[in-house]
């Protein structure tokens, strides 16, 4: 009480009370939901767009919920969330630890998820005897959860 901008408030809330509605004025959020929903994810999408170069973006280009295709322990479901984003101690320690980029020892190139998901001949047979995938995306979109899973156990590599 007293004070002006509440007051304001206070007197705009009961003036709407006398507007007239009708049944167009009126807000449906059944109708207007989906359409201002819309919007957001486009906005967003436009976003996203201008990240191309963003190794997040070769794993998903569109903007949009994420849902787990199987049901996971909590272990399992950090491991792939991980991998998915390519946050993996194995991968990103040196930026911590101020050391060099980890290398394949195969391979002589950088470690990082895509490599050892997708490109690494050295554990390719083992890869192939779990999931055969040509990119990252390909990977996450369609192989089974527990099969990739099943691969980083099998392959021992620390990436939690």
């Amino acid at each position: 009480m007293g004070i002006l901008g509440n007051e304001k408030a206070d007197a705009a809330a009961k003036s709407a009370l006398f507007l007239c509605h009708s049944d167009e004025a009126s807000c449906n959020r059944h109708v207007y939901y989906p359409r201002i929903t819309k919007l957001i994810f486009d906005e967003w999408q436009e976003v996203w767009n201008c990240c191309a170069g963003n190794k997040l973006h070769a794993i998903k280009p569109t903007v949009g919920g994420y849902k787990q295709k199987t049901c996971l322990s909590r272990r399992d479901s950090v491991l792939l969330n991980r991998l998915h984003i390519g946050h993996t101690r194995l991968t990103l320690t040196f930026l911590l630890s101020g050391e060099d980029i980890p290398e394949c020892d195969i391979c002589q190139c950088p470690l990082t998820v895509k490599h050892i998901l997708v490109e690494c001949v050295d554990i390719k047979v083992v890869r192939n005897k779990h999931f055969v995938a040509s990119s990252i995306k390909d990977v996450f979109d369609n192989v089974e959860a527990h099969k990739i899973v099943d691969f980083i156990t099998a392959t021992r590599f620390l990436v939690l």
